[in-house]
């Protein structure tokens, strides 16, 4: 019995040594890892049949690579910006104590590609403006300093310029035939990392009305845009530029914003002609067509641009454009919305004639006009009309109005909290020049017009509120 506690301690040994002969019989040499046969190794890879169109989608992507990103470039620029003190700066004799305010340099990175091979760059604007010095490194990592050509802050576009020849250019493809899941490429200097590209889809064509810039037509991607690809192209599988890659939403991932390269082309060729940009401009101030004021003009759908002011003398005025004419069309191509019409006649170019599709009274027409720089446009000046006093009992729109002192219309000196004309947007200040298109000069023929409108029927009302006109459409009840 005392002998089994010692045979217990002896077992392990026993099996170390065994463990050990057996290692020493094993053939010397023997490999620490498997090595596939496809780079000279024994071992067979995991997946031998991987499907053809996936090994033609990854071969398409690295010849994108290989073939375009020679022609991307890489920019770095220093700007000096005003060093803000809040809590002395704005004392009349805080130079006198301090002396000049404050600076500080601030280094910013940003990507372009070339479009000519003597050294044209496009990029965006918000990535030179401002810059004191800019640096362009290209892909074989020569370092070249950088001038601006020109800056279009409306659509984020801008040309910078080095001294160099027989430089790789990229090829420009059309956006105007890009559909909703073609394959989309981003290649760029996020976050500076040299050239780095990635891949997505076409997430949406023609977004507007982002609050980005004046002028957008945006490309939306799911193709990872990060800081610093800014100004970079965005690409098709052809390795054709589409896209100038402008904008991220912070907020949520995989949604980026691309500038159309056909709407990128007319831009940065004016920029390099002459360093600036002109634009096409007919006169008029417009307004969205809600489904409201769509009834109430008679239009099928909310489409199109309301015309809420002609400016005397200008295109639209010699062509015929009424205020209240809807515009549908510009040269065959149907208007969305303002912002649309705005980008349509700015692209339409200085001094080219147009065919503008309007609604007016129900008919469809159809009207010649000659657009004008819009660097021409007057500058108006007229103040906005100052807020009069309560004064009466408001009336069925919840309004009380009186003579305005230029006779053109009549002025609302009060509104009602949750009265018809407030829940539209009618303010205290407005000047109602119309109602159902017809003029209300004066508050009789303003309450001519209230008294008769029936119980249930719409009223379309215009009305300026400083430089502009607005039209609202109320609902009697």
């Amino acid at each position: 019995m005392k002998l089994l506690p010692r045979i217990s301690l002896l077992l392990p040994a026993l099996w170390l040594c065994v463990a050990v002969l057996s290692g020493c019989n094993e053939k010397k040499g023997a490999p620490l890892f498997l090595e596939s046969n496809r780079k000279g190794g024994e071992a067979e890879a995991p997946v031998k049949d991987v499907p053809t169109d996936i090994l033609s989608t990854q071969k398409a992507f690295t010849n994108v690579s290989k073939k375009v990103t020679p022609s991307v470039v890489n920019i770095s620029t220093i700007s000096r910006k005003k060093v803000i003190q809040p809590f002395f700066e704005a004392n009349p004799f805080f130079e006198d104590f301090f002396g000049a305010p404050q600076t500080r340099r601030d280094k910013s990175l940003g990507s372009g590609f070339l479009i000519s091979k003597d050294g044209y760059i496009v990029t965006n604007n918000h990535v030179v403006r401002d810059a004191e010095s800019i640096q362009v490194k290209l892909s074989n990592d020569k370092v070249y300093d950088a001038k601006v050509v020109g800056g279009d802050q409306k659509t984020d576009i801008a040309v910078i310029k080095i001294s160099a020849s027989d430089l790789p250019v990229v090829v420009l493809g059309d956006s105007d035939k890009l559909e909703v899941g073609q394959w989309a490429i981003a290649i760029g200097n996020p976050f500076g990392l040299d050239r780095t590209m990635t891949v997505g889809v076409i997430s949406a064509t023609g977004r507007s009305n982002m609050g980005i810039e004046t002028y957008e037509n945006f490309i939306q991607t799911d193709a990872s845009i990060n800081p610093g690809n800014s100004g970079g192209p965005l690409l098709n599988v052809y390795g054709e530029v589409i896209g100038i890659n402008t904008a991220i939403v912070a907020a949520g991932q995989g949604i980026g914003f691309a500038i159309p390269v056909n709407m990128a082309k007319p831009i940065f060729s004016q920029l390099i002609q002459k360093g600036s940009v002109s634009r096409g401009y007919m006169g008029v101030t417009i307004q969205p067509v809600t489904e409201e004021l769509a009834q109430s003009f008679g239009l099928k759908q909310a489409k199109g641009a309301l015309v809420n002011d002609v400016l005397k003398g200008g295109p639209a005025d010699k062509a015929g454009i009424r205020q209240g004419d809807v515009i549908t069309g510009l040269n065959g191509s149907e208007v969305k919305d303002p912002s649309h019409l705005q980008r349509l006649v700015a692209e339409a170019g200085v001094g080219k004639a147009v065919r503008i599709a309007i609604f007016r009274d129900g008919k469809a027409l159809e009207l010649g006009i000659t657009l004008a720089s819009a660097d021409s446009a007057p500058k108006r000046t007229r103040e906005a009309p100052e807020e009069g006093q309560q004064s009466g009992e408001a009336d069925l729109l919840g309004l009380s109005v009186d003579n305005s002192e230029q006779g053109d219309g009549v002025v609302v000196v009060n509104t009602i909290r949750g009265g018809i004309a407030a829940e539209a947007g009618i303010k205290r200040g407005d000047v109602i020049v119309s109602i159902n298109r017809k003029r209300t000069a004066t508050t009789t023929e303003y309450a001519r017009a209230i008294r008769q409108a029936a119980k249930g029927s719409s009223l379309t009302v215009l009305a300026r509120r400083g430089e502009a006109s607005i039209y609202f459409a109320l609902r009697i009840r």
